[in-house]
């Protein structure tokens, strides 16, 4: 038996188990700038209707909360 064969098996699981998180990673954060966009359309589009307000106001508190928590994501 070879004793450094656990040793890689265990080494090939945590690299996969990195590529996979980094493509989770990836994904969201596509996702999160996607619904960024979004939100930050409404809020120019809600402007130029000169229609500033609660309606405003929200698309801009999701948008704050998604790329914070995108940061602190990223942090940990």
């Amino acid at each position: 038996m070879d004793p450094n064969r656990e040793e890689r098996v265990k080494s090939a699981s945590t690299d996969q188990d990195r590529q996979n998180e980094a493509k989770k990673m990836k994904s969201t954060a596509i996702m999160n700038a996607l619904f960024i966009g979004v939100m930050m359309g409404i809020v120019i589009y809600s402007i130029a209707k000169n229609s500033w307000g609660f309606f405003t106001l929200i698309p801009l508190y999701f948008a704050y909360r998604l790329i914070n928590n995108s940061k602190n994501n990223r942090a940990s």
